[in-house]
């Protein structure tokens, strides 16, 4: 761990989040923020202000390596030792290279964006600086946004102070219950990072069967119906319930291949006899 290099303290940037869901803004500065379905998050750093015990930050540290974010810094932490290294596991690269600052300012002094968090929200608009965004929604919306982000989480027992939230543009928060709306700081870090990375990676889909690969397959479900003396009377029913449901499923190439080679097998076996025979 190392201190973080001395220089300027910036000077936080207001912005809103009606800005951030904005499609095209005015001026040359916010034509990056247009919402984009893309397959990388946005640079993050987590910082982490006034944490008690090593192990959470250990615990963070293990979190930001499974969803590839790599900045961390402390902001006035406890001592990090070895139970911070035993709960980091294979993020302790993070841990090693996390920056220790003295203030928050310091923290945030390059990231365009600083985001809040809070397990205690206001029900009304008068606590402006306690209204959230739930978390999901935040990061749908980050979608396709080029500039850095970073992500404040408070101490365990009383979070961020007033004077702390005050310097973040946009606050967030993880719906739980009424009942016990406070999660453990490791957690509700692993819930939030977790968002990002959902939000923004899109698993790569196997190609669907085309339509004449579909109606191939719709014409051997009727010959397995024929092959198997299915009653006349409910085959026109029965065709469009399975139509219906392979129309809702999708299924892929590879799928329609398999389906295909049981339909025809079975259809074969039943009129000829024939077992299936391995080539």
């Amino acid at each position: 761990m190392h201190p973080d290099p001395a220089g300027p303290v910036r000077r936080i940037r207001r912005f809103s989040f009606n800005a951030l869901c904005t499609p095209r803004l005015a001026g040359d500065r916010y034509k990056h923020i247009v919402p984009v379905y893309c397959r990388t998050m946005p640079e993050i750093r987590i910082v982490v202000v006034g944490a008690k015990f090593e192990g959470n930050v250990g615990a963070i540290a293990r979190s930001m390596a499974n969803f590839d974010i790599k900045e961390l810094y402390l902001v006035n932490p406890c001592e990090i030792g070895d139970d911070a290294y035993r709960r980091s596991k294979h993020g302790s690269e993070i841990l090693d290279s996390a920056c220790v600052v003295t203030s928050l300012e310091e923290a945030v002094k390059d990231c365009f964006l600083v985001v809040g968090t809070s397990g205690i929200t206001t029900k009304g608009d008068r606590n402006y600086t306690r209204v959230p965004v739930p978390v999901r929604e935040f990061a749908e919306n980050c979608r396709g946004y080029s500039e850095k982000i970073a992500i404040l989480f408070g101490r365990e027992d009383i979070g961020l102070l007033q004077d702390e939230l005050n310097l973040c543009d946009v606050l967030i928060t993880i719906p739980t219950s009424e009942e016990y709306p406070i999660l453990n700081l490791s957690h509700a870090a692993n819930i939030v990072m977790y968002e990002m990375f959902q939000a923004c990676s899109v698993p790569r889909r196997p190609e669907p069967a085309d339509r004449a690969e579909k109606e191939r397959m719709y014409g051997f479900f009727s010959d397995l119906m024929d092959a198997i003396e299915y009653p006349p009377s409910r085959r026109d029913a029965t065709r469009v319930m399975f139509r219906r449901m392979m129309g809702r499923s999708i299924p892929t190439k590879y799928e329609y291949n398999t389906i295909m080679g049981v339909f025809g097998d079975a259809s074969k076996i039943i009129r000829y006899g024939k077992v299936w025979e391995k080539k």
